[in-house]
């Protein structure tokens, strides 16, 4: 046992893929932004990762080992947070987890359009070494936790450990205000192929209304998602504007009828908040993970199959009653309202 600290300075570690900036990284400035307003010390450790060719993976975890974080400066470090795969490999004797997420690709992917892993002996071998290390590396921590009940959940199956959830805020959270219930649906993802963007798209062609879709987001299924639009004759009714400023995305949330986010076992799915905190009502998909644990069918938005028949009679249903749109829009917002910072900070500082 550790005698207690005073907890005064921290380290944040993030694994980060050059040139890509997504949730996680949001998260782990949110994190840093957020302790550094509560008075701490409060620095970002950040690693490049490559996770291919698949035995790369092993040389950035050990890279990650090989940092002591205990002192910086000669001066001691009080806290590490580590984040994602494989940041928790660092060594610190205060070491908390807040876990994003494994490397799923040998984890509950494996086996599935959205992985490399594959059950021959190569894979295997490698899958259960990197479960091995995740299960010593994690078991060292002084405190663990998770981002959603869907983290919580993968961590016990695979590696026997516990975690309880911590639900954090979106960044737009102050700045989400309601709208009228307009004429398009909203997406809101990284175009890639675990996003299921298409199922948005190809649901257009089953709706008779002329409603249309806004895609924000960027990524490397752009061309194939447009290609889609085209093929199913919608491509006038689908507008991809990229990546947006802030400003403009709190504007398209507060006009749209819905918003359709439907990823394949999504960790948490902050777009999920950000809908409800715009009173929009938010289309999921039963297999979607982390947003099955906000969205409940018929009180806060559509739970429907991951198809895009489903989710055109979803947002079908949305269109006709706009005082149902408004109702699951607004039950929404007062679940997202409930979820603030403060338990996240306090919880995570608790172990000194």
């Amino acid at each position: 046992m550790h005698p207690p600290v005073a907890i005064r300075t921290i380290l944040v570690c993030e694994t980060q893929v050059p040139f890509v900036r997504g949730g996680a990284e949001l998260l782990v400035q949110q994190l840093v932004d957020q302790l550094r307003q509560r008075g701490f010390i409060t620095e970002k450790v950040s690693i490049p990762f490559k996770w291919y060719p698949k035995q790369e993976v092993l040389a950035h975890a050990a890279a990650w080992r090989l940092l002591d974080l205990s002192e910086s400066n000669r001066q001691p470090v009080d806290l590490l947070i580590a984040t994602k795969f494989p940041t928790y490999f660092a060594r610190h004797p205060r070491k908390v987890c807040w876990l994003v997420h494994q490397h799923r690709a040998a984890y509950d992917l494996a086996d599935t359009r959205f992985s490399d892993y594959a059950h021959d002996e190569l894979d295997v071998a490698l899958r259960g070494r990197l479960m091995a290390l995740d299960a010593d590396m994690l078991g060292e921590c002084v405190g663990r936790y998770t981002i959603s009940q869907t983290v919580t959940d993968r961590l016990a199956r695979f590696n026997g450990l516990a975690a309880p959830p911590l639900y954090h805020p979106p960044l737009l959270a102050p700045r989400l205000t309601a709208g009228p219930y307009g004429t398009y649906v909203l997406s809101v993802a990284r175009l890639e192929e675990n996003k299921r963007v298409e199922l948005a798209i190809q649901a257009l062609a089953h709706l008779s209304s002329p409603l249309s879709l806004i895609v924000v987001g960027e990524g490397s299924q752009r061309p194939e998602l447009g290609s889609l639009a085209e093929s199913l004759g919608v491509a006038d009714r689908v507008q991809f504007v990229g990546a947006v400023s802030d400003e403009d995305l709190v504007t398209l949330y507060a006009g749209a009828l819905a918003v359709v986010y439907a990823p394949f076992d999504e960790d948490y799915g902050l777009v999920t908040l950000e809908g409800f905190l715009a009173a929009r009502p938010v289309i999921t998909a039963t297999d979607s993970g982390g947003t099955l644990e906000f969205v409940t069918h018929d009180e806060t938005g559509i739970v429907c199959d991951p198809s895009p028949e489903a989710i055109a009679a979803a947002i079908a249903q949305l269109d006709a009653d706009r005082a149902l749109a408004a109702r699951l829009g607004d039950a929404g917002r007062a679940v997202a309202r409930q979820i603030t910072w403060d338990a996240v900070i306090e919880r995570l500082v608790s172990h000194g």
